[in-house]
C-alpha cells in the first residue's frame, strides 16, 4: 500500500483492510470485486489485486506458509520486485538484506559523496551492495526502516535538516559542503544543496 503513497493515507486504508482479512486465508477467499471495492480511492489498483494474488498462491500451493526469504519472495510471489522482497524479509522475518527506495538512495550518495547517475543500472547495482554491506546483521529490518525514515525525514531532497541528522559525522557531502563553506558564502547556507554532485562512485 505504501509504494507511491504517503503514510497518512494509507492508514484508513491498511485498518480497513486488516479488519476485513486478518489473515492470508481470509484474503485468498476474497472476490476481486471486494478487494477493488475496500481498495477504492488509493489508486494504482493492481497492487489490491497482486496483494490478493500472493494470498492465494501462499493458501493454495506453498501450505500456507509464506515465504520468508528475499529470494524466495521474489521467486514465488506475483509483482513482488528487489525492494519489497528486502523490506518483507528484513523486517517481518529478520533477514540481514538490503532496501534501497529513493530515499535510501539519496541518503546513501550523500554519506558517500556519490556523484554518480543512481539511476543507472551499475550505479543501482553498487548502491544495493553498500547498502548489503551497511545493513545491520542483528536488526537489519530496523535498520532499514531507518534509513528509509532518515531520508524521508531528515536528509530530504530540499534543503535537508543536517544539523538534526545522527550520521553527519559520517556524511562526506556535509564535511565538502561546510568546507567550502567557510571558503564562501553559497546560497544554501552550509547545508547540502537540492541534489549532491561530488564524486565518482568507485
Amino acid at each position: 500500500m505504501l509504494q507511491q503513497t504517503q503514510v497518512t493515507t494509507v492508514i484508513n486504508y491498511y485498518t480497513r483492510w486488516m479488519q476485513k482479512w486478518p489473515t492470508l486465508q481470509d484474503l485468498a477467499s476474497a472476490s476481486l470485486e471486494e478487494v477493488n471495492q475496500l481498495w477504492a480511492g488509493l489508486g494504482y489498483y493492481s497492487r489490491g489485486r497482486r496483494l490478493q494474488e500472493g494470498a492465494q498462491k501462499v493458501v493454495r500451493e506453498l501450505g500456507g506458509h509464506m515465504p520468508c526469504t528475499a529470494e524466495t519472495l521474489q521467486k514465488f510471489l506475483p509483482g513482488v520486485g528487489r525492494y519489497t522482497a528486502g523490506a518483507i524479509a528484513s523486517i517481518a522475518f529478520g533477514q540481514a538484506t538490503a532496501v534501497v527506495d529513493g530515499n535510501v538512495v539519496r541518503v546513501l550518495c550523500r554519506v558517500r559523496a556519490i556523484g554518480a547517475d543512481p539511476s543507472s543500472s551499475l550505479v543501482s547495482q553498487q548502491l544495493w551492495s553498500l547498502a548489503q554491506q551497511l545493513v545491520d546483521p542483528a536488526r537489519p529490518g530496523d535498520f532499514n526502516q531507518a534509513a528509509m525514515e532518515l531520508g524521508a525525514t531528515v536528509c530530504t531532497p530540499q534543503r535537508p535538516l543536517c544539523s538534526d541528522c545522527p550520521v553527519q559525522s559520517l556524511c562526506r557531502a556535509y564535511q565538502r559542503v561546510s568546507t567550502l563553506g567557510k571558503e564562501q558564502t553559497g546560497p544554501w547556507g552550509g547545508t547540502l544543496p537540492p541534489y549532491t554532485v561530488l564524486v565518482p562512485l568507485r
